[in-house]
């Protein structure tokens, strides 16, 4: 019933802030300071063209808060102009023909040519366009507090074993060694990035792209949640339920060494005035120096009425501009959705993360998120998440999440 009635007042709010003709409603998550102020260069680009923007940001870095509010607002026959949506999602909302066909934008514009066939096989459904691609994250970054590294004669990790080393001589310092926040989708972006390192890409692939029970209740497999019990003990005490970006501000204040978490906590970085290689420093997760695991922030269209609007159009035309993808992923720490954009003005970690999401596409190397679901379908995701959490607050050891997680997929299958 408390489900009920905070679902009747979410789209009770939104029929009040309903847009108006010549505004774009853009449902979102991006409420941190760094994701704000990448927000904001899309914002501007619609004002210059006369386009209001109606704010409706929901809280929670995974989504699923807004995922939550979205259903009620498709339910209630009030879909908003635009929405940003991850991997399967997108795949499922098409699937209940509820976006819009944008073809005619994507022939338009030549998207076809300049985004990566990874994207497009997310931000396309049955031949159609239905989504604008924002940028590509990748997700097996680790973020470092360089004035702490320096103090304590740490270099870049390059191993799991090196890894562990420079973990204990932040915590032999008093500090917080890893910075992390106790939600389900930051324990699982640690875990991809652990599976990654422990199996590598085969591996990979077989346990979350392809599902396969064998890989998903190996040995190998068990010494991944060997290792996340291994870095649980150099995650503080107070962990539980803090917001990603919180974190990130314990590695910018100098008090925590390190943080596992995608790109966009390069944003953050920035937006407290920091400088990639002066003040932090990234990296990959040690053995997975060659692996990008992505996800791509997208704006799916929904369908109002049969035809794209012309305020969407426009949306959808400024978000793949060049000159958009490229402001925007400079502030925003993630790199540009198509192929033909500079890094000319990207910093030391994004011109790094250009590079390395060329050469993983090159050598087959590119691998959508578990985590971040590009891997699998949302029921699946969600099922891997909760044994991944379980394990990590102590309530399964390495063995037993083993074989939590070979059925909780079969279930969720």
């Amino acid at each position: 019933m408390k489900f009920k009635t905070l679902m009747m007042a979410t789209v009770l709010t939104a029929f009040a802030g309903q847009a108006s003709a010549g505004d774009v409603e853009v449902l979102h998550w991006w409420t941190s300071g760094g994701e704000a102020a990448a927000l904001n260069v899309l914002k501007k680009d619609l004002e210059g063209q006369g386009i209001g923007w109606q704010d409706m940001p929901v809280a929670g870095g995974g989504g699923t808060q807004a995922m939550t509010v979205l259903r009620a607002r498709v339910t209630a026959g009030n879909p908003p102009t635009a929405v940003q949506m991850l991997g399967f999602d997108i795949t499922d909302w098409a699937k209940e023909g509820a976006l819009a066909d944008l073809n005619e934008i994507a022939a338009k514009e030549g998207w076809d040519e300049l985004v990566p066939e990874a994207l497009q096989g997310f931000a396309k459904y049955d031949g159609k366009w239905v989504s604008a691609p924002v940028n590509v994250h990748s997700t097996n970054w680790i973020w470092a507090n360089k004035a702490v590294l320096d103090e304590l004669g740490i270099g870049i990790p390059q191993t799991w074993d090196e890894l562990v080393a420079a973990l204990e001589k932040v915590k032999a310092s008093g500090r917080t060694a890893l910075a992390h926040g106790g939600q389900a989708w930051q324990d699982a972006t640690i875990f991809d990035a652990v599976v990654m390192s422990t199996g590598g890409p085969e591996f990979y692939k077989a346990a979350f792209i392809d599902l396969d029970s064998g890989a998903l209740g190996s040995d190998t497999m068990t010494e991944a949640f060997k290792r996340m019990e291994v870095l649980r003990s150099y995650v503080d005490d107070n962990f539980s339920g803090r917001d990603w970006n919180l974190a990130t501000a314990m590695v910018i204040n100098g008090d925590a060494g390190f943080q596992m978490m995608g790109d966009w906590a390069k944003g953050e970085f920035l937006n407290a005035g920091k400088v990639p290689g002066k003040d932090f420093v990234c990296f990959r997760h040690p053995g997975t120096q060659k692996q990008v695991t992505f996800n791509a922030d997208q704006f799916a269209m929904f369908n109002q009425g049969g035809t794209v609007s012309t305020e969407q159009a426009a949306l959808a035309t400024a978000i793949l501009s060049p000159s958009f993808q490229s402001a925007f992923n400079v502030v925003k720490g993630s790199v540009p959705a198509r192929t033909d954009v500079s890094d000319a003005d990207f910093d030391d970690c994004g011109k790094k993360g250009i590079a390395d999401l060329k050469a993983a596409a090159t050598s087959g190397n590119l691998f959508g998120s578990m985590a971040h679901g590009h891997s699998a379908p949302a029921s699946v995701k969600n099922a891997i998440y909760d044994v991944v959490t379980a394990h990590f607050n102590g309530e399964y050891d390495a063995a037993t999440a083993t074989e939590e997680l070979v059925s909780a997929v079969e279930i969720a299958k």
